[in-house]
């Protein structure tokens, strides 16, 4: 089976090398209805596919076969649930906003502005957990002996 991925990958990656070197220059206006870079398209879709599927098929394999990982797995999905909840409460919607980007020709609501706080306070909140999970551990090893 390895055999036939490796000889599969070579083919793609020979294809993919001449129609790069078949792709008209950047000046052509026609250059965006090359036949080569919509075929090279193609083959990146394929190539996404087929790791969005191996990815989900080896994942919930993983997930279903490992016991204890769907408490787990349900324990995160359910705390990534919680920073989402506080974030959506912590996020204002800010009317002065939504009056600023009006006059700058952007149409946008209350709610816009309000989920886009929200990802910003989820990605802010994620990161600070992401930190303190890299630099605790390390600060108990010098500390703890």
């Amino acid at each position: 089976m390895n055999k036939v991925i490796k000889i599969a990958l070579i083919v793609i990656g020979l294809v993919a090398a001449v129609l790069w070197f078949s792709l008209p220059s950047a000046d052509d206006p026609s250059a965006i209805n090359s036949g080569a870079m919509n075929f090279m398209f193609v083959i990146m879709y394929i190539l996404l596919a087929i790791a969005v599927v191996a990815a989900v098929f080896f994942g919930l394999k993983k997930l279903f076969t490992t016991p204890g990982s769907i408490k787990k797995a349900l324990f995160a999905i359910g705390g990534l649930a919680i920073v989402v909840a506080v974030s959506y409460g912590l996020s204002s919607d800010n009317m002065a906003v939504v009056e600023a980007m009006s006059e700058r020709g952007i149409e946008t609501t209350e709610g816009t502005v309000k989920n886009i706080g929200m990802g910003l306070n989820v990605f802010f909140i994620l990161t600070v957990v992401a930190v303190l999970l890299m630099v605790l551990p390390g600060l108990k090893k010098m500390f703890v002996k």
